[in-house]
């Protein structure tokens, strides 16, 4: 008996090691990539899975990641510096901005993040159809979230157009609702919801429903979707939505993390969950700020979806918004989406890089520089060749070791003696990193 309750405690302390050696490998690999530090070195002769814990490593504390908020480059009611800002004073580290069917909010937000540092995951939030048959305009209305490397997406191209043709769908939609809301005795003109929406914002519902607001016809937002603007309620219309299927597979097709959004929303998430595994879908929102919700955890585990969350920030304010940060993602799912997620944006990296050896012109110049590159770098003071810019952005997209990886450094070989600082482009790199 004496020798069982021994080995028991034995086994219990060896498991108890391993768990903290796996949290403690598990912290060192987030915060390397969040910080872009070089990854602590073993010991010789450790094995790669011996988890046990290194005690010449200091401890750092957990970060914070943000995955879902609006800006008011769609229905959020901040710029994107603001949400920034504030995800800043809350103590976030990563955030992902996923304004509805558009980007355009990413470069703004990335800069605004290098004053705190902060890291920025672009990404977009896709309306899209669910529909078992594929048939147009008849489905649920489905939310895809797409998180992107610092270099976005790889064809982007693909993924502009797409996005393009569902603002556009969004524009004949919120009129096709006011029409409806005016024939219900709810008159709502259209120069009122575009001015609320903002210049090259496309309306959408929570556009609509301040409108309603401001025009005294319901007490609040909610009311206004309580009453008017549900999934099939009297004013709703659906829009250009492409098939949820199409969506997820043009995501990974462009080097992104698909991740199913709220699925507690949806009608039979069990059968579209099902179908979007299946189309490559990578993740599925399970964790909220009132914590998992019920039931979701295990339909992730059921079909191996990583579980995300995040507090679909819109800046409304309100008891009943959540603030950003505050959905606590466990350590072991910020490791297991940034395991996944790197190799498939180094990829996408290294196919904008390679397109852009084999063409240095001002567009795809351009296409690397999306999204921001640093003010100051490190690793070059001027920029006067395809190297350096290529060197720029690395120094802003990847980590020491990932920026030693093969293809990358034949890529800089590639583009050593291309000169390219007379571009149009390239005059405002140079601005940008002389600063």
């Amino acid at each position: 008996m004496g020798n069982n309750k021994k080995r028991k405690e034995k086994n219990h302390k060896k498991k108890k090691r391993k768990a903290a050696g796996e949290q403690s490998l598990a912290l060192r690999y987030v915060h390397e990539w969040v910080f872009r530090d070089s990854p602590p070195t073993s010991p010789a002769g450790d094995a790669p899975d011996d988890f046990a814990p290194q005690s010449s490593h200091k401890v750092v504390d957990p970060v914070v990641f943000e995955l879902h908020c609006h800006s008011n480059h769609s229905d959020g009611f901040l710029s994107p510096s603001a949400v920034v800002e504030r995800a800043h004073s809350n103590g976030v580290k990563v955030l992902a901005l996923t304004d509805h069917d558009t980007m355009a909010g990413i470069p703004e937000a990335t800069e605004t993040a290098q004053k705190y540092g902060m890291r920025i995951i672009p990404g977009v939030e896709i309306s899209a159809i669910y529909s078992p048959r594929h048939e147009p305009g008849v489905g649920d209305l489905v939310h895809i979230l797409a998180y992107y490397g610092s270099s976005g997406p790889s064809s982007s191209e693909d993924l502009d157009n797409l996005l393009l043709n569902i603002r556009d769908g969004r524009y004949l939609r919120a009129k096709n609702m006011l029409l409806k809301l005016n024939k219900l005795k709810v008159p709502i003109k259209w120069e009122h919801v575009s001015k609320i929406a903002g210049d090259g914002v496309a309306p959408g519902r929570v556009h609509i429903a301040r409108a309603l607001v401001e025009a005294g016809h319901v007490e609040n937002l909610r009311e206004a979707f309580n009453r008017y603007l549900y999934d099939g309620g009297p004013a709703y219309t659906m829009g250009n939505e492409p098939f949820a299927e199409e969506v997820v597979q043009l995501i990974c097709h462009t080097g992104g993390i698909a991740a199913l959004a709220h699925p507690w929303a949806l009608k039979n998430p069990v059968t579209v969950i099902r179908s979007l595994k299946a189309a490559g879908l990578h993740a599925m929102e399970v964790y909220r700020s009132d914590g998992k919700a019920a039931g979701f955890g295990e339909l992730a585990d059921m079909h191996k979806l990583i579980k995300l969350g995040g507090s679909d920030y819109h800046g409304r304010g309100g008891h009943d918004e959540s603030e950003l940060g505050t959905v606590s993602l466990p350590l072991a799912t910020i490791y297991q989406f940034l395991k996944m997620a790197r190799p498939i944006w180094c990829n996408a990296m290294k196919d904008i890089l390679q397109s852009f050896a084999k063409d240095p012109s001002d567009a795809n110049i351009e296409k690397i520089t999306r999204f921001g590159i640093p003010k100051k770098s490190k690793v070059c003071h001027t920029v006067n060749c395809g190297k350096d810019i290529v060197d720029l952005c690395l120094s802003s997209w990847l980590t020491s070791d990932e920026k030693q990886e093969n293809e990358f450094q034949a890529i800089r070989l590639m583009l050593a003696d291309t000169l390219i600082a007379d571009t149009v482009q390239c005059r405002g790199i140079l601005h940008l990193s002389a600063e």
